[in-house]
């Protein structure tokens, strides 16, 4: 067995270990989809292990490697090997990692829980997992409070920083999904989006490795059960983790071995310590009062804040009369039988509060907790109301102020999960509120892609709402995504299936140029299902859909999607939509190696476009076109197709595709020889999509002019330049241009005498197009990896794998072909 010292190498063995399994059982290879079928994972990350793109977690990979055949003995050296793979990547992760501060605002006035505290003190020089639980299930205890302000307290003792989520463990509607806060983790710690893996188990598996020897603390607030929380806990004992929850969580204390602090309602001396801190004087002044309504609010620390604020409103009135209304208030509720329970003096006080709220502001509460996400801003809340900006701003003041809403910084609130429950049994009218809320999303969606790319067409022209929208909606973009997301999903499930739809329709180019993939992936798989209760869109979104899986490098289960979308486009007779999926078939076609396919569709969805009088979508088909032809070695025609596609772009001023015109004809140029002019278009390319903030075009530019100084053997520009493109391919996960840059490099580096690292390039660029099914750039991996073994006197494999690129070369009907045939004709071994 070859050593192994990083993940390549390691890929590089097990894809040996598949080639072996294959001669011995005189078959061939296993495919992505047995292995598939065989283990129960998604093919698209037994890629990712195989391309050595992501380190299979322990138990996946002995599964994999005895899958694949290895002896015992092989399995245990493998196991060793991958053991040392993992270290040596957590040695080399680099030094300057981002320092996560997650932890949200400490409680103000935090009073008591000296034991549990001191606990927790103790607990930590342990290194052991902390669950904080509620005694008997009881909601509002004070388990955030009490995590949080340890963690303040003790932030100094982990330096490399601290992680925190609210699970929303109790939220029927919104809990968050394992998966999804290891990617908040991830990107906390430095991993760039597109490297967080679809799975959770290598994520999870990715975040183990990340925090691996670092000191970090992990809050885990309200979550509901142990298998909630399990992906999320550190392999290393330098973290130490506190989890909240209503549950006892004996599973981890079993398994995991974490230590139960059981929380309680605070004493009675400590619940009037609270009351002092928060009302003032008038407690010192009415202390049997005071110890009155700490018992009247079941000494539990969320009812006495809210109690607190009531008292402190309305000063002018004595803290004994406050206690006979709460009594009132409860006697008039009788919600609950069971007498003397928690919940219903914590329930009383809501209803106490919720009485004393402007008509106004009792409904916004109401409305508010129906929001589907995962917290609101005025805006959101003028739309529930059906009322202006600023009487929305003052109506959140005053909830805010009573404790009924929780600040979530920058104008935005949140609500515990308790008074969403309370609020939720009080709204009426829910069903126009959300579609006024619903809307407000459509109409913002539209209204900042359509500022963001005003030159797309198809999407959705909603009425504008009755209230207000943002006026940086670039911003609100980012600042709603996760909003929009739960919006589009609550959309689908709840019977407002066409805002789903257009949300879909509205956000996909954000979504693509933002590399916000998984986000991209939820709402337009929603989109797909709802567009069959919408009656409309289903080609648009099914489009959408494809384009996820394109720019994930799934290319056929892309062309599935984009074929589905044209048979809706044709059913429904829709001929924008028929271009589209045309177009994009026609792309995906390319990448799959069926070159006179891909010519015919585009050429037909450029038709269509100039029938339709669609000049944009026209540009974009000539785009694609000029690029076919270059690859078909076909310049004339791939020159008239880019210089008419600037044209348009010029004429109607998309500054990111004529930069994407003027980069393929400066390729072009580079292929005839003409470099000053391959570079004097490039550089024009480079700067309008830096411009118009495309990474993947800047990144596309930065690559063919890499490729460029390699033929004027400017060795070391050529380098820079790609390095450069590939740090952007793995930024924004365009596998197309990430293999690409990989096959540039390994021929640049074979040019200045590096057969090794040329030799990785190659390798790394094969494994990718194994995956995504990429055939032009897997027979140029083949070529390059065979011109390597031929210098290195290895001239039987080089001809092997001459031959196979000459195979497929000769099957796109491409030019190299003959290059390929011609060494195969020279010399043998």
């Amino acid at each position: 067995m070859a050593e192994v010292r990083t993940l390549a190498d390691l890929a590089r063995v097990l894809r040996g270990l598949r080639r072996r399994h294959a001669r011995q059982r005189g078959r061939q290879e296993l495919t992505y989809r047995e292995l598939a079928a065989a283990t129960g994972w998604s093919h698209g990350i037994i890629g990712e292990y195989l391309a050595g793109r992501v380190l299979p977690p322990t138990d996946r990979f002995d599964a994999l490697i005895a899958l694949l055949g290895a002896t015992p003995a092989e399995q245990g050296a493998l196991a060793t090997a991958r053991d040392q793979v993992e270290e040596g990547r957590r040695r080399a992760l680099p030094a300057e990692r981002p320092v996560p501060r997650q932890l949200p605002l400490d409680v103000y006035g935090f009073t008591g829980r000296t034991g549990q505290l001191t606990l927790l003190d103790a607990l930590l020089a342990r290194g052991r997992t902390v669950v904080i639980s509620a005694v008997a299930g009881t909601a509002g205890v004070g388990k955030t409070a009490l995590a949080v302000h340890w963690a303040h307290r003790a932030a100094k003792r982990f330096p490399d920083g601290q992680l925190y989520v609210d699970l929303r463990g109790y939220d029927p509607e919104r809990p968050v999904p394992a998966a999804d806060a290891l990617a908040g983790f991830l990107r906390g710690l430095g991993v760039a989006g597109p490297d967080i893996p679809d799975g959770l188990p290598e994520r999870a598996a990715l975040y183990r490795t990340v925090v691996a020897g670092r000191r970090m603390l992990v809050v885990l607030d309200n979550a509901s059960g142990a298998d909630h929380v399990r992906p999320l806990l550190p392999g290393s004992p330098s973290c130490f983790v506190v989890v909240t929850s209503r549950e006892d969580l004996a599973g981890l204390v079993a398994r995991e071995g974490a230590s139960r602090i059981e929380l309680d309602m605070l004493g009675a001396a400590e619940a009037v310590e609270l009351l002092r801190t928060l009302i003032g004087a008038r407690v010192e002044e009415s202390p049997v009062d005071a110890a009155a309504l700490a018992e009247s609010c079941a000494r539990l620390p969320l009812a006495l804040r809210i109690a607190a604020e009531l008292a402190v409103t309305r000063p002018e009135v004595a803290l004994a009369k406050l206690v006979a209304g709460l009594r009132d208030e409860q006697r008039r509720l009788d919600l609950l039988d069971a007498a003397g329970d928690p919940r219903t003096a914590v329930r009383a006080v809501f209803s106490w509060s919720y009485r004393q709220l402007s008509a106004d502001a009792a409904r916004l509460f109401d409305l508010l907790g129906l929001h589907p996400g995962r917290d609101a801003d005025a805006y959101a809340a003028a739309a529930l109301l059906g009322t202006g900006l600023a009487r929305a701003g003052r109506l959140v003041d005053e909830l805010a102020r009573g404790h009924l809403l929780e600040h979530a910084g920058s104008g935005r609130y949140t609500m515990h999960d308790l008074l969403r429950a309370f609020a939720v049994e009080h709204a009426t009218e829910t069903h126009p509120a959300l579609t006024r809320l619903f809307d407000y999303y459509r109409y913002a969606a539209v209204s900042a892609t359509a500022a963001l790319f005003p030159y797309e067409r198809g999407r959705p022209s909603p009425a504008e709402p009755e209230t207000p929208i943002p006026g940086d909606l670039a911003g609100w973009l980012e600042r709603e995504r996760a909003n929009l997301v739960g919006v589009a999903v609550y959309t689908a499930r709840h019977g407002w299936p066409g805002h789903c739809v257009d949300l879909s329709r509205a956000l996909w180019r954000h979504f693509e140029v933002g590399c916000h993939y998984q986000e991209a992936l939820t709402v337009h798989t929603c989109a797909a299902r709802a567009a069959l209760a919408a009656g409309e869109g289903r080609a648009a979104v099914m489009a959408n859909l494809g384009g996820i899986h394109w720019w994930l490098g799934n290319f056929r289960e892309a062309r599935t999607w984009f074929g589905q979308a044209l048979a809706a486009a044709r059913e429904a007779g829709d001929l924008e939509a028929e271009a589209r999926s045309l177009g994009r078939l026609g792309v995906v076609s390319e990448r799959l190696g069926e070159l006179a396919e891909a010519l015919e569709q585009l050429r037909e969805a450029l038709a269509l476009c100039r029938r339709t009088g669609n000049r944009h979508g026209a540009g974009t088909q000539l785009i694609n076109m000029g690029a076919l032809y270059r690859r078909l070695g076909r310049p004339e025609e791939a020159a008239d197709c880019q210089l008419e596609a600037a044209s348009v772009f010029a004429e109607v001023g998309d500054l990111r595709l004529r930069g994407y015109a003027l980069g393929n004809l400066g390729a072009l140029y580079g292929l005839l020889g003409r470099h000053a002019d391959a570079l004097t278009h490039l550089e024009q390319a480079l700067a309008n999509c830096r411009e118009s903030g495309d990474p993947g075009g800047e990144g596309s530019a930065l690559g063919t002019m890499g490729a460029v100084y390699l033929r004027l053997e400017r060795h070391p520009e050529a380098l820079d330049h790609l390095h450069r493109a590939l740090a952007i391919s793995r930024e924004t996960g365009d596998r197309s241009l990430e293999t690409e840059t990989l096959n540039t490099l390994g021929e640049t580096l074979r040019a200045m005498a590096q057969p090794d690292s040329a030799l990785a390039r190659h390798r790394a660029a094969h494994a990718l197009t194994e995956q995504t099914g990429d055939q032009y750039e897997h027979a140029r991996a083949l070529e390059g990896i065979a011109h390597v073994q031929h210098a290195a006197g290895r001239t039987g494999q080089a001809r092997e794998n001459w031959r196979a690129a000459a195979g497929i070369y000769r099957r796109l009907g491409v030019p190299e072909a003959g290059r390929v045939l011609a060494l195969l004709d020279g010399p043998g071994e």
